[in-house]
């Protein structure tokens, strides 16, 4: 076992320019000239490391996940701040490097060793094995709101910690004092007795000589000042002024540009290209056929189908050249598809239930089912969606020889570096991944295609290539939110109670626990069947808990209804045992005054979901005026354990709703002829300033381990929606998007559409 010092803290006190740099022992027996090597600007920019203070007193928290939009580099800032009793006026945030060193070891202990209570001699060893698996599968992710529940606890808050610890004992030893008697506040070391203060940047050089403690103290929450409160996002002056520079803004010399267009069909290859028109356009300077890749990582294959690109001087000369092209693509067997027949698939395939797959099974459902006074049935469906990323797929590329440099927005650094090198057939020491903030990722941008492209494009016309994806082929070229189907049934006793809850739906994704329930239901059965597709797939925001938050909380709903019981009332009941859910949908209907009367034609509705560790309450009120729905207001609250970033909580809430309202209310991805129909916002509609509802946010601190918020407010909007649809109209709406019905016609026999 190796002995954790200095050199085992990730750069446990290099000190280069001044400045002493401090990070966590993510690997043990890293040398520290190792570490130094990789530095640029002699030592001011240190990477392996969290920590930097500068000479001038200006402490640097460097953050191993991508922003885009979500406020994470704040967030994390934050909680380094806090631990650290850093100045938050004088804290610079940046992201960190694609490099192995800031693989993602703390979703590894926190989802891979949970529950497991480690001696404190042994956790350096268990954190070096960690960082070895997360080196591996390459896995510096940006998604399933890990980054605050998993780095923020796991990295940032003890690498504050431990600096922080390591200053006062530095301040103590060099003034001869008790450490005890040591304060530290807005980067500064106080000793009250002698009137002694100093900033941190005095005891850099003797920090870097001390063995920082693995396990430090951390604070009382009850003391927090900068966890909890509300900071300025460090990001969005930048964002306001137009300095900041996202991927699309690399200019290089001698740099084309590109764009790109694949067979509509997914899989489809080249059959016959005729690229005379297009290279005859002024600007167009090659005009190259991209060959099928595929690379696999822990998000799965990402299969990049043959492609054809148009090279030129200028983005408007390479899209003009583009529209020329005549390509013939090949048949793959998926031609006489359409979403119709992938839905009547689904439905025959439930019914079969062929080698049905089980989730949760509690009780003798099936017993139940066969002596219940009463059963309630219902199919719900949601279409494939897409990303539709406010910025559109875009990367540079410069590859030489024996290297190479990318310029990308991504979600996954490390990994687009390591398939960019194999697709190359580099060493992934030999890529240097610059990773920009991003309009917008969703999942999307964790899937690795375009940055593919570029790189080939680049390698083989000798010169730097940007590629511009155009909105079409961002539409059309997805990894689509699955479509999926879901039957459930409810069987009641005579007097109404709930006894048993089935429900099989289509495709197992992720997360595991997404189709589960949170209610006191006796008897339980929940699977799946398999019933695969043609159309690629991926995470989308809130993965699989937006298809299930929308199908159990509206048959939920149904089941209230049919035992004639109000929509929260009737949760209530079944979370009785339940405290953290029912404190937040109690919450929910209070601020929302549930029972307060609605005028004629409006309506309320309710949902529950806990997803990514938070739990998340909605109320939502429509009103319904001639067959048309407008949504009014939406109340929503969220536990995330402790909030801390509550504005940035309250931004991601409100977000997370609009998305999934542009889902609820217009989402759709349809496939004729085995392709995607859509193909730009005016047939992929998103949700409009003029449609767009009040939304009031709570946020409750219960106390419970930090939960994610990025995500949580996605799910429960469409099915509050729904239900409030069905409270204002009488019609159970079962199937996405909205769009699709006319609500003044209803199915007569069961007033419901979809």
């Amino acid at each position: 076992m190796s002995k954790w010092t200095r050199r085992a803290f990730i750069t446990s006190g290099i000190v280069a320019g001044g400045g002493v740099v401090v990070g966590i022992a993510m690997r043990p027996g890293n040398q520290v000239k190792d570490l130094a090597a990789k530095l640029g600007d002699d030592g001011a920019n240190l990477v392996h490391t969290y920590v930097k203070i500068d000479s001038d007193n200006t402490i640097t928290a460097i953050i191993p996940h991508s922003e885009m939009g979500q406020g994470v580099h704040t967030a994390l800032g934050q909680m380094l701040a806090e631990e650290l009793d850093a100045d938050w006026d004088q804290l610079k945030l940046e992201e960190a490097p694609a490099i192995g060193e800031y693989a993602m070891y703390a979703a590894g202990r926190r989802y891979l060793l949970t529950g497991i209570d480690f001696p404190k001699l042994v956790i350096p060893t268990v954190d070096g094995m960690m960082m070895r698996v997360a080196d591996t599968l390459n896995m510096q992710i940006t998604g399933g709101s890990m980054s605050v529940r998993t780095t923020g606890i796991l990295a940032m808050r003890t690498a504050g910690a431990a600096t922080r610890q390591l200053l006062q004992q530095a301040a103590a030893e060099a003034w001869d004092v008790p450490v005890e008697e040591i304060a530290t506040e807005k980067s500064h070391l106080i000793h009250a007795a002698s009137n002694r203060r100093e900033p941190y940047a005095s005891f850099a050089a003797d920090v870097a000589e001390m063995t920082p403690s693995y396990t430090p103290s951390f604070k009382d929450p009850a003391d927090y000042k900068i966890v909890g409160t509300h900071k300025p996002r460090r990001d969005i002056p930048a964002k306001v002024d137009g300095s900041l520079k996202f991927a699309m803004d690399v200019q290089l010399p001698n740099m084309l540009y590109a764009t790109v267009v694949r067979s509509p069909v997914p899989g489809g290859s080249v059959v016959e290209l005729d690229d005379s028109v297009a290279r005859s356009v002024e600007g167009v300077v090659d005009v190259i056929v991209i060959p099928a890749t595929t690379v696999s990582s822990m998000l799965g294959d990402t299969v990049s189908a043959e492609t054809v690109a148009v090279v030129a001087d200028s983005y408007w000369s390479a899209s003009k050249g583009l529209k020329e092209l005549k390509v013939q693509w090949s048949e793959v067997g998926f031609e006489t598809v359409s979403s119709d027949g992938i839905f009547e698939q689904f439905n025959r395939d439930i019914s079969a239930s062929a080698e049905r797959q089980t989730d949760h099974v509690q009780g003798e459902a099936s017993s139940v089912f066969a002596g219940a006074a009463k059963v309630v049935d219902a199919d719900y469906h949601v279409p494939f969606l897409a990303h539709t990323c406010m910025e559109p797929l875009n990367a540079t590329a410069d590859v030489r020889t024996d290297s190479a440099e990318i310029w990308v927005g991504c979600q996954n650094p490390l990994g687009f570096r390591r398939d960019i090198a194999d697709s190359l057939g580099m060493d992934p020491e030999k890529v240097t991944l610059h990773n920009h903030s991003m309009g917008g990722g969703f999942g999307r941008k964790a899937r690795p295609d375009w940055a593919l492209q570029v790189a080939h494009l680049a390698r083989e016309v000798g010169r730097p290539v940007q590629l511009i994806w155009s909105r079409e082929e961002d539409v059309r070229q997805d990894f689509y939110r699955p479509a999926v189907q879901s039957r459930f049934r409810a069987a009641f006793d005579a007097q109404d109670n709930l006894l048993a809850w089935e429900n099989t739906y289509t495709n197992k994704n992720e997360p595991i626990e997404a189709p589960l329930i949170p209610y006191a239901i006796p008897a339980q059965d929940i699977g799946y069947v398999s019933s695969p597709v043609h159309i690629p797939f991926g995470a989308w925001r809130s993965v699989d808990h937006s298809q299930h938050g929308f199908f159990t909380e509206s048959f939920i709903d149904e089941v209230a209804n049919a035992a004639g019981k109000d929509s929260f009332e009737f949760r209530a009941e079944l979370l009785k045992d339940s405290p953290r859910h029912l404190a937040v949908l109690n919450k929910a209907a209070e601020e929302a005054q549930w029972s307060r009367p609605l005028p004629e034609g409006s309506g309320r509705g309710i949902s529950l979901q806990e997803s990514f560790g938070s739990l998340v309450a909605q109320v939502v009120e429509v009103a319904v005026v001639e067959g048309e729905v407008s949504v009014e207001r939406v109340v929503a609250v969220i536990d995330p354990g402790l909030a801390v970033a509550p504005d940035g909580i309250a931004a991601q809430l409100e977000s997370g709703i609009i998305y999934g309202l542009t889902a609820a209310l217009h989402g759709e991805i349809t496939i004729e002829k085995g392709a995607v129909v859509q193909s730009n916002f005016h047939d992929y509609k998103a949700v409009r300033m003029n449609e767009a509802p009040n939304i009031e946010t709570h946020v409750i601190n219960s106390g419970h381990d930090i939960g994610g918020a990025g995500e949580p407010g996605t799910p429960g909007i469409a099915p509050a929606l729904m239900n409030a649809v069905f409270n204002a109209t009488g019609t159970r709406v079962r199937q996405l998007p909205l769009s699709r019905f006319d609500l003044n016609y209803q199915v007569e026999e069961t007033g419901a559409v979809g």
